[in-house]
């Protein structure tokens, strides 16, 4: 499947409009703070991503990580701090920096009485896409989801629903990814079709930010690692530096200091 996707035209050069690495980092939050009510969630948080780089997110349940993708993509308005994806302040919520962005969260966000083609061409009609069949039928080669696009997304089973959320996700070919525990729900050949996606899309130059539990896969997809304690970012390191067994005592620490 890895190998195919290589071949599925699962580009994300291909919009005249998306910026190039020339313009400054794909994704810079400085100062970030966001909270429920009198409960602090995200506290100053600082971070960046490089075009061309993947980025995995680490911590604990409760830590942050999906509340940070959630203001990230716009589903949820910081408190306060700068958020620009592109050099484009993120935090004015305008169709150009929502194309920029393809999200894979805990929901798959589609409509679970249409079919999965519907969905897409729902997506596709939004974002104004051109040659949209063609953009569609690729998509779901990509994710193997090519024979199961006629059935309504209720009657798929939680890793084809996942399969579909990613070709959602990547439909319109944003240039930065935000994927929450992608992996999550997927069985050996999807988890391994998601690896050679992120594989492709920092090889083309794009960005992915992704907040998953699984230390190896984390390892194995990302350049950079960072664990987010306590609302702010307590570790980061590239990923050359380390090996499994060290990482997991490094996030073992973090984990009993966040305590």
């Amino acid at each position: 499947m890895a190998q195919d996707l290589r071949q599925t035209g699962a580009s994300v050069k291909a919009a005249d409009d998306h910026p190039t690495s020339s313009l400054g980092k794909a994704l810079l939050v400085e100062g970030l703070r966001k909270g429920y009510g009198y409960q602090p969630v995200l506290w100053d948080l600082t971070l960046s991503v490089e075009w061309g780089e993947c980025v995995a997110l680490f911590g604990a349940n409760g830590a942050g990580k999906t509340t940070l993708l959630k203001v990230l993509s716009a589903q949820a308005r910081a408190d306060a701090g700068i958020i620009r994806i592109a050099q484009r302040d993120a935090r004015t919520h305008s169709p150009a920096v929502a194309r920029l962005v393809g999200l894979v969260s805990h929901r798959h966000l589609l409509y679970e009485d249409m079919t999965g083609e519907e969905n897409l061409r729902f997506y596709g009609r939004m974002f104004g896409l051109e040659k949209l069949q063609e953009r569609i039928s690729e998509v779901l080669q990509m994710v193997g989801m090519e024979k199961r696009a006629g059935q309504r997304v209720r009657a798929l089973y939680n890793g084809q629903q996942k399969r579909l959320a990613i070709a959602r996700a990547v439909l319109h070919r944003p240039r930065i990814l935000l994927l929450d525990e992608p992996e999550s729900g997927l069985d050996v050949e999807a988890v391994e079709m998601l690896g050679g996606l992120i594989s492709r899309w920092t090889g083309d130059g794009g960005s992915v930010l992704m907040a998953t539990h699984s230390l190896e896969k984390g390892l194995e997809w990302a350049d950079r690692v960072t664990i987010l304690s306590q609302g702010a970012i307590a570790y980061t390191e590239p990923r050359e530096y380390l090996d499994l067994e060290a990482f997991r005592g490094i996030y073992r620490h973090a984990l009993e200091l966040a305590e």
